[in-house]
């Protein structure tokens, strides 16, 4: 199973959901991106194009990967994961220091794709004690399923997730379509 990976806000390609998915010998497409050089509406079509051009059957995303991982499920009708989801961005991104102001509006339209997302198709793992992310209520209602999975004393960074064992436990769940 392939599967494209996109991390977070100041983050990098080789975060903790790409060290688990590798241990689980998944093939991942991860690229490195910095969110302040590029617009949102540019990087959205870059990794639907991603996903598509590599043949991926999924996606994950952290933090503000998250974001785009729910837009790219919705666009793509694929299975997603979502770790500590940043899903109302133009909220989350100000306090940690973003100042594009074009920026924001542009998350501002891409949130309304999320309504298109498949609810089934979307699985979710947060920490706990998320010190960054606060719209995890939001997230939880907005996919209304029971694949939401709160990981007691987590923080915000995937570190601090059990991500590898959480992917090989749940793989059925998160990758419906694996065979």
């Amino acid at each position: 199973m392939k599967i494209l990976n996109i991390h977070g806000y100041n983050g990098n390609a080789a975060n903790a959901a790409y060290q688990a998915l590798r241990a689980c010998d998944f093939e991942i497409i991860s690229l490195q991106i910095d969110y302040d050089r590029m617009s949102p509406e540019h990087l959205m079509q870059m990794f639907k194009s991603q996903f598509a051009n590599n043949f991926c059957d999924a996606v994950v995303g952290t933090s503000l990967g998250g974001f785009y991982a729910a837009l790219v499920s919705a666009k793509s009708e694929c299975p997603c994961v979502l770790i500590n989801p940043a899903l109302v961005p133009f909220i989350t991104l100000p306090q940690l220091g973003y100042k594009n102001d074009e920026g924001i509006v542009e998350y501002i339209r891409l949130f309304s794709g999320l309504a298109e997302t498949n609810n089934s198709m979307v699985s979710t793992v947060v920490g706990s004690e998320d010190e960054i992310v606060s719209t995890h209520d939001f997230t939880r209602r907005l996919f209304q399923n029971e694949r939401y999975l709160v990981v007691p004393g987590g923080k915000h960074s995937g570190e601090t997730l059990p991500l590898e064992d959480i992917f090989r436990d749940h793989i059925e769940d998160f990758f419906p379509t694996e065979t």
